[in-house]
């Protein structure tokens, strides 16, 4: 029943919206008047491609997105990306300039590596916990592409406008998990790409929005699966796409619409943020973020307990638990608290969590 339903921070597979389950829940054993269920329907079916245009027709609508971009949907989450990416867009180049700035980022360029020469725009420093200036990147005037993740999720590092650009070195961006969180910025770039299962459904699919001058280019060891120009000519349908996460992603969108759009969730999000890092800033050291403040994410939230008292935060965890909330526990590169806050989580389940933090604050300081 919804009374047992947890809070969930997980960083993803995320929180899916109640409205979106409720509506998949009804319509999961007959879809319409098809008869069957999404997860039985050929992908190449009429009621199919209905919802895969009505998927796009959304998903360019709620993000903006210029019409000299496709939309792909494609299979094998971010991390084909960071092969796909080299594999389409080199375009006969040999180097392309790479934005390190925490975990996924790092994956990429080590993937990458393997089908282009990387140049780091500066040398990363671990821990991570802050992005460069703009000014002081060195770039290749000759770069197939700079790559860049818009939000680092386990890091807590977002980017809060995109990297300046050369009109000549389209931007790359990741944007697996703020993706729709926030109005975005298409200006110079080439793909912008995510996975969906932290702000736009289920796992399984990946969505990349595809300059259209840079289809058509790619290597010609590029599997097809990972070909844009494939995945273009076929309409995402070279072979049986995420038919049910495809269905999932165009509720949300429906879900984001009705809700108010991007702007909304913007301004919802910032508030969610902002209370945490109040929580966290005014507690005179007992909780703390790394992160330097110009570059926190307004998504995942990384915290210590007691400086780093790892029995104090199991402490806390076991609370946390006890009241409900799952998902809180920091990635283990980094280990400590991290609370992903999504679009789908509330601002009163935000409030829950600062209220246990204010509570847990008060009972275990020293």
């Amino acid at each position: 029943s919804m009374t047992t339903k947890k809070i969930n921070f997980n960083a993803g597979p995320a929180k899916i919206p109640e409205a979106v389950m409720e509506k998949a829940a009804r319509e999961f054993l007959v879809y319409g008047n098809s008869g069957i269920s999404i997860l039985e329907m050929s992908h190449r079916s009429a009621d199919f491609t209905a919802i895969i245009k009505e998927t796009e027709k959304l998903m360019r609508e709620e993000m903006s997105i210029p019409n000299e971009f496709e939309v792909l949907f494609m299979q094998g989450g971010g991390t084909g990306q960071f092969a796909a990416i080299p594999l389409n867009i080199a375009r006969g180049k040999t180097v392309a300039d790479y934005a390190v700035t925490g975990t996924w980022s790092d994956k990429a360029a080590k993937e990458a590596e393997k089908y282009i020469d990387i140049h780091k725009v500066f040398t990363p420093t671990k821990p991570y916990t802050s992005i460069p200036s703009y000014s002081s990147w060195e770039r290749k005037s000759d770069a197939a592409y700079l790559y860049y993740c818009a939000n680092e999720t386990v890091h807590g590092i977002e980017f809060q406008t995109p990297p300046e650009s050369h009109p000549e070195v389209p931007l790359v961006a990741d944007i697996s998990s703020n993706f729709l969180s926030r109005p975005f910025d298409f200006i110079n770039h080439g793909i912008v790409f995510g996975g969906t299962q932290k702000n736009l459904g289920a796992a399984g699919l990946t969505v990349a929005l595809v300059r259209k001058d840079l289809i058509g280019h790619e290597d010609r060891h590029c599997p097809s699966i990972l070909s844009y120009k494939e995945m273009h000519a076929n309409n995402s349908v070279y072979n049986t796409p995420s038919v049910y996460g495809i269905y999932i992603t165009k509720l949300v969108l429906e879900w984001i619409r009705d809700g108010g759009g991007v702007d909304k969730l913007f301004a919802t999000n910032q508030e969610k943020s902002r209370l945490m890092y109040d929580i966290i800033d005014s507690s005179a050291g007992f909780f703390s973020c790394p992160v330097e403040k110009a570059h926190r994410s307004h998504m995942n939230v990384p915290f210590r307990i007691g400086g780093g008292d790892e029995a104090l935060e199991a402490t806390f965890l076991k609370g946390a638990t006890e009241r409900g909330m799952v998902g809180l526990k920091g990635h283990r590169a980094v280990g400590g608290i991290r609370a992903s806050i999504y679009n789908a989580v509330t601002l009163d389940e935000t409030r829950a969590l600062v209220d246990y933090m204010n509570e847990f604050e008060a009972a275990n300081r020293k």
